[in-house]
């Protein structure tokens, strides 16, 4: 039987007795949708205070998430970075990523001289950065940040689903799925979904 990977701080301990920190961990939520923005999380954890029932976002349900990103956002240092749907659609969903990703760096309270990235792709940012594919299953610094992305971009899809009830992008979050692409269908494109994406090309009979 394979074993689920879970998420440890031996990456971020090893590096803080090496050479010191602060480290981050950088995750975002959102690159696959159709519609809403691209929102990106930066944590600093403090090794004296890491929360329990730290994962993979993908790993945990919505009540525990959001009990895990309170506790997160009580000890950790924490920023944001959001791209909309304008700056996806000119820059393409990578590099709105990559800079909402930065974003959230910037807007942390410390400078990190670490930035750990999931996936195979960094930011741009004025520190040492290193990119880990399935980091948010590997570091806690990285799956803290995918908690963090993807509870505060669950919260802004249930609102954009307050300003437009028929499109259900509170049960979605804008992804394609069969009750979405029937509302759109049904109801038309919003200005809140990305016109570079094929589906909604399709839907506006762009191509």
């Amino acid at each position: 039987m394979i074993r689920a990977m879970k998420a440890t701080f031996e990456l971020e301990a090893i590096e803080l007795e090496l050479n010191g920190g602060p480290i981050a961990g950088v995750d975002e939520a959102g690159r696959g949708p159709l519609a809403g923005p691209v929102v990106a999380a930066a944590v600093v954890l403090d090794p004296a205070f890491i929360s329990d029932g730290i994962a993979d976002s993908k790993a945990l349900d919505a009540k525990s998430r959001q009990s895990v990103y309170q506790a997160i956002v009580a000890t950790a240092q924490v920023g944001i970075g959001v791209a909309g749907v304008d700056r996806i659609d000119s820059d393409n969903i990578l590099n709105a990523s990559l800079w909402a990703m930065a974003q959230a760096v910037a807007r942390l309270d410390c400078r990190p001289r670490l930035v750990l990235v999931d996936g195979n792709k960094v930011p741009n940012v004025e520190c040492s950065t290193r990119a880990i594919v399935q980091g948010d299953a590997k570091c806690l610094s990285i799956a803290a940040a995918s908690i963090v992305a993807k509870v505060v971009r669950d919260a802004m899809m249930a609102e954009l689903a307050r300003d437009y009830p028929h499109y259900g992008f509170d049960r979605h979050k804008g992804y394609g799925t069969r009750e979405h692409h029937e509302a759109i269908a049904r109801h038309g494109v919003t200005p809140h979904h990305r016109r570079s994406f094929r589906p909604v090309q399709l839907a506006l009979g762009l191509v």
